[in-house]
């Protein structure tokens, strides 16, 4: 007479996995939670409103030596934290005027660095469910063949710039064109944010309700935007009648 197996235990998520589908979410969610409740003590106990503290931020930044690379620093983590890009290139003009466009361009490019290697190592499933990588899955099998002129015409067309990183990270692309690519699409619209920024003054300017409009700064942003839509979509054509 047999006697019947005993029901194996459900088994539950390893942790390795578990840390690999949510650790990204998790460390950003801990580094708010730091951050809100650091800034929230220090205020309570200065006596600081919200523009008093950032101001004391911009000075922070634009009075050291160290502040441009403090803000190349915060760039390049920026994708851990998920801390939209488009609002930190603007700021880079409030904060630096053109010069920032250089102190951008270096963050920008070790941000897409962080968020590739993230999206190699731990991007599993970044895209599913997203309805927002929909035009991203369209180039899926083209960034595996072409990467380099497929990742640039992405950035020529301003995709989402962090879900551009991690679908080439997901995908395993090769990194060097990826890089490339990423340094040479990201230039026109660096630059046309920063400018931007520094078309409406100064932070504290801004903050203080006085707005003053650089009619010069604010035409070549909006200038090399439609540059950059126009060379992406001659690049597509190209790229469309030699397949």
């Amino acid at each position: 007479m047999t006697t019947p197996h005993a029901e194996s235990p459900p088994t539950s998520p390893s942790l390795p996995g578990f840390w690999q589908k949510h650790g990204a979410r998790l460390a950003a969610l801990a580094f708010w939670l730091i951050v809100v409740g650091g800034y929230y003590l220090y205020a309570r106990q200065n006596d600081l409103t919200l523009q008093d503290s950032i101001i004391q931020i911009s000075n922070g930044l634009t009075g050291s030596l160290f502040g441009p690379l403090l803000y190349i620093l915060l760039y390049a983590v920026r994708p851990l934290i998920f801390f939209p890009a488009t609002i930190l290139t603007v700021l880079g003009g409030f904060l630096f005027g053109p010069i920032g466009i250089l102190y951008t361009i270096i963050g920008s490019n070790s941000s897409a660095m962080v968020a590739y290697t993230v999206g190699r190592y731990f991007g599993q499933g970044v895209l599913e469910g997203n309805d927002d990588a929909g035009r991203v899955q369209q180039y899926t099998r083209r960034m595996r063949e072409n990467s380099f002129e497929t990742v640039l015409i992405m950035r020529l067309v301003f995709l989402p710039y962090d879900l551009v990183n991690y679908a080439a990270g997901f995908l395993k692309i090769n990194w060097k064109a990826f890089l490339l690519a990423t340094a040479i699409g990201s230039v026109p619209g660096t630059i046309s944010f920063v400018l931007l920024g520094t078309s409406f003054g100064t932070l504290e300017d801004l903050l203080n309700g006085q707005i003053k409009l650089n009619p010069a700064a604010l035409l070549l942003s909006v200038g090399l935007i439609g540059a950059s839509l126009v060379l992406s979509r001659y690049l597509k054509k190209r790229e469309t009648a030699e397949a």
